[in-house]
């Protein structure tokens, strides 16, 4: 039977992390960088890439990586959901890896899991793992298009770009124009790649790799939205017992306290769903066991993360509308979340698909 119960290394990873996180990515410090024009915490991502190594927890040591699962990626998302973290990790550490992964390019890789290279799975963002994406034009070694929602292409130093001949090419960011998208979520910025006749790199099949990045990055996605949603969760209990009405907390009024418990609830559900995602793709069960896990979290996990974002937002009141409190970072990320690798009704059909559940 699977244990998907935290075990002391990856609390000790959680830890660690946080620790991290407090001292690099503080709210006051994400909030001005949402309002500047380099929205990415590049010291926090070194921190965490070069520093803890991070990065390459799911490449293998042989590859240059530290061999570790998707169970530890998730620990290390939950963790960057809590605190917005402007870092370029589901994308570069989780999708555009598992898309190398799956392809022919070893450099590459070691050089993404050391963090000396940032990189870009050039797909919408919006993608569900079985979706339909767009591709380039491949002609004469060149690849020529535009593709648009490309979240993190900003930052990164190599785009990992689909063409019509069925490839997967490496493109230098430097050979494409990246143009930045106006993003409801600053932390997790969108642009347009556009190629001009650049130059790529074949590094395989096309579609095996993007099927296989956007598994993993809606899987882990879901752990994400959990460490924002019990952020969120444990944010308003605190504050909720602070603040005082009538001269008692306002948390100790009977109908707060129910919306509080049906939001626990909520978040220990989207907890067990994202684990058994996690755990499914960290022990390689068969690929339609591991679809549905997936598919399953992610159906769960934006209702639970948008959820969980509005009532902090609520719950805190007037202060909760300010710029100055970082609630607006977390429910713009979750509904950001909410529609990244597929929407929850894209993955309530894919559910049904799956166990052959037919509409009525």
């Amino acid at each position: 039977m699977t244990d998907l119960l935290y075990s002391e290394e990856e609390e000790a990873l959680r830890a660690a992390v946080r620790d991290l996180l407090a001292d690099h990515c503080d709210a006051p410090g994400v909030i001005a960088r949402t309002e500047s024009d380099a929205p990415h915490d590049l010291a926090a991502w070194k921190a965490l890439a070069d520093g803890m190594g991070l990065a390459g927890l799911l490449v293998p040591e042989e590859k240059g990586g530290q061999g570790a699962t998707h169970r530890e990626v998730a620990v290390v998302l939950e963790e960057l959901g809590r605190a917005v973290a402007p870092v370029p990790y589901l994308t570069s550490a989780v999708v555009a890896t598992e898309a190398l992964l799956a392809s022919d390019a070893d450099d590459l890789l070691a050089e993404l899991a050391s963090g000396r290279k940032i990189g870009a799975l050039a797909v919408a963002l919006n993608v569900a793992p079985g979706g339909a994406y767009k591709v380039v034009r491949h002609e004469d070694g060149t690849l020529h298009g535009e593709l648009t929602s490309v979240a993190d292409a900003v930052v990164a130093d190599v785009l990992l770009v689909p063409a019509d001949d069925g490839g997967l090419y490496a493109v230098d960011a430097a050979e494409a124009t990246v143009v930045p998208q106006v993003s409801l979520d600053l932390t997790r910025p969108l642009a347009i790649v556009r190629l001009d006749g650049a130059p790529g790199r074949l590094l395989g099949d096309a579609e095996p790799a993007v099927r296989r990045a956007l598994r993993a990055g809606a899987g882990l996605l879901a752990s994400e939205q959990l460490g924002l949603a019990d952020w969120a969760l444990t944010e308003t209990v605190r504050y909720l017992k602070e603040r005082k009405q009538f001269n008692r907390p306002v948390g100790g009024f009977q109908a707060l306290k129910h919306r509080l418990a049906q939001l626990w609830l909520e978040v220990v559900n989207l907890r067990a769903a994202a684990r058994n995602a996690a755990d499914a793709l960290a022990n390689g069960e068969s690929a339609e066991e591991t679809a549905l896990a997936v598919a399953v979290a992610q159906a769960y996990a934006a209702p639970v993360a948008v959820h969980a974002a509005e009532e902090a937002l609520q719950l805190h009141a007037g202060i909760g509308m300010t710029w100055e409190h970082p609630i607006h970072l977390s429910l713009k990320r979750a509904k950001a979340d909410s529609i990244a690798y597929g929407t929850a009704g894209a993955h309530r059909g894919a559910v049904a698909e799956l166990v052959d559940l037919q509409a009525p």
